[in-house]
Parts: structure tokens; C-alpha cells; sequence
């Protein structure tokens, strides 16, 4: 029955651990290099995270440079960056891509905090994020009492 628990208890930890690194891809209105960890890059055809491919800095508060480390890359990264649908324009210059992230209104700002504090404004990426989270909780707790109805 203990190893039941433990094996659980294993499981709904990296549930969490897993919604922690999704929550932290959220856009807050400053820049966030984890807002690029899911971007993928076709490079030489096969997909690439950025972070793999170019230096991700953050010069500003709400600005994130891709400087990446083959120039020729510099289009497939745009283009990536376009199509990951995170909500942001890539600016390029040739050499660099550079995020902007716009200052959120007051009224959006207020929103996020009463989000983060009572967690009942879900967002649409967040309600996915969420639920998939909700339900392999509920399906590892299904798991574990049919594992201590065998026993």
C-alpha cells in the first residue's frame, strides 16, 4: 500500500512540476525567455528548440533578443517565432530578432493579478494547460485505487 502512495505521490509531483514550467511560459507583460521554450525551429529538417539554435537575452524589461549563432538561420526562426502563435511580432534586422512585449492596460494587469491570487480568470492557454494537468491527476489517483483495490 505504501509503494501505491509513493508511486502516486512520484507521479502528481511531476504533474506539478510540469504545470510550473507551463506557467512560467505565460506572458506577464515582461520579458521571458520560457515564452520560447516551446518554439520549434525546422532545422535541416528537424525540429529545433531556439534556445538550442541562438542566445536568448533580455536587454530590457520588455524586450528579448534571438541572436542566433548561424546566421543563416535568422528566417527559420522568424518564421518559427510567427507561427508558435505566442502573440508577438519578431522585429528582424539582419542580424538579431528582437520580442517586444507591449505594457499591458490597467484593466489587463488587474485581471492577471486577480487571476494569480484567486486563479478563477483562466485564460484560454491556460485552461488547456490546466486541464490536461487535471486530468493526469485524475487518472494517476484512478491508477492508484485500483492498485489498493487488487491488493
Amino acid at each position: 500500500m505504501e509503494a501505491v502512495f509513493a508511486k502516486t505521490k512520484e507521479k502528481m509531483d511531476k504533474c506539478l512540476t510540469s504545470l510550473e514550467r507551463d506557467f512560467a511560459a505565460i506572458r506577464a507583460g515582461r520579458a521571458n525567455p520560457a515564452v520560447l521554450d516551446k518554439v520549434m525551429v525546422d532545422y535541416y529538417g528537424v525540429p529545433t528548440p531556439i534556445n538550442q539554435m541562438a542566445a536568448v537575452s533580455v536587454p530590457e524589461a520588455r524586450l528579448l533578443v534571438v541572436q542566433p549563432w548561424d546566421a543563416s538561420t535568422l528566417r527559420e526562426i522568424e518564421k518559427a517565432i510567427n507561427t508558435a502563435d505566442i502573440g508577438i511580432n519578431p522585429q528582424n534586422d539582419g542580424k538579431v530578432i528582437r520580442l517586444s512585449f507591449p505594457q499591458r492596460a490597467r484593466k489587463q494587469r488587474w485581471l492577471f493579478v486577480t487571476f494569480a491570487v484567486m486563479l478563477w480568470t483562466i485564460s484560454k492557454s491556460l485552461k488547456k494547460i490546466t486541464k490536461s494537468q487535471r486530468m493526469s491527476k485524475r487518472t494517476e489517483k484512478r491508477n492508484s485505487r485500483i492498485s489498493l483495490m487488487i491488493l
